[in-house]
């Protein structure tokens, strides 16, 4: 895919940081690079199924992203970050509909929400957008 998407914690319609350490748990054995400025790891789930993926204080993005198992992936960190993902001009991605209480009122105003627990459901939010 050819853009970037974002994955932040919020509560009370606050960003908060994630935890890291999780994250790279998870990408861990996906790593196939890594860049240590500005923490930029390169992850493949198969063949032609790979991002680059950026660690950063406010959040975790995913650039240059493709394949199934990307999307899976994508799915284990939401849930082991309890996250949302942000897809600028189209839905942000929940793992639970209680989670909208704790999205920015920006957020929560202008952009649809979606609950998606699996890579095929988040493909999916991503392509009805």
């Amino acid at each position: 895919m050819g853009f970037d998407v974002y994955v932040w914690r919020f509560e009370h319609g606050e960003p908060v940081p994630l935890d890291l350490e999780a994250a790279r748990e998870v990408l861990a054995p996906h790593v196939v690079g890594h860049d240590p400025e500005p923490n930029l790891l390169q992850v493949s789930t198969g063949e032609r199924e790979t991002a680059d993926v950026h660690l950063g204080d406010a959040g975790i993005t995913f650039h240059r992203f493709g394949g199934d198992g990307v999307m899976n992936l994508l799915a284990v960190l939401l849930r082991r970050l309890d996250a949302a993902l942000v897809i600028p001009g189209g839905p942000v991605v929940l793992r639970r509909d209680e989670d909208a209480r704790h999205l920015p009122s920006a957020l929560r105003d202008e952009w649809p929400a979606v609950v998606a627990r699996t890579g095929a459901e988040i493909t999916e939010a991503i392509r009805s957008s």
